[in-house]
């Protein structure tokens, strides 16, 4: 179960763009992560590979600071809120919310929940 502090060490390394870092660092090579209704991506690899291929696509990625983090035992909820610029177009602002199931001091399990039209460009429908 992990403690407030090691819960704020995480979120500051993403709020400071510090993505791959916070995944090596914060999370079990057998971790896993989902989007909505997907399936799971498994595996600390794949999670950093992903990871990777997602900062690849963007000219800036930005974390604003987190107001809203619950820990309660094994269970941590935090409402994330990022800004995606491309090399060329306009930003896009994503808000979401993370459930997270922590084994000792590393997320084991994490899900994501957020509305799926954020990811479209504007006027898109």
């Amino acid at each position: 179960m992990p403690t407030r502090d090691r819960v704020q060490a995480f979120v500051s390394l993403v709020e400071q763009a510090r993505y791959v870092e916070a995944l090596e660092q914060f999370y079990h090579p057998h971790a896993s992560m989902r989007d909505n209704q997907q399936e799971p991506r498994l595996g600390l690899e794949r999670l950093i590979a992903d990871e990777t291929a997602t900062m690849a696509r963007f000219a800036v990625m930005k974390t604003d600071p987190v107001t809203d983090l619950l820990v309660d035992g094994d269970k941590v909820t935090i409402r994330w809120k990022f800004t995606f610029t491309p090399a060329e177009g306009p930003p896009m602002v994503m808000e979401e919310i993370a459930l997270q199931r922590w084994e000792g001091d590393r997320v084991a399990e994490e899900r994501f929940f957020y509305d799926p039209r954020q990811t479209r460009p504007p006027g898109a429908t």
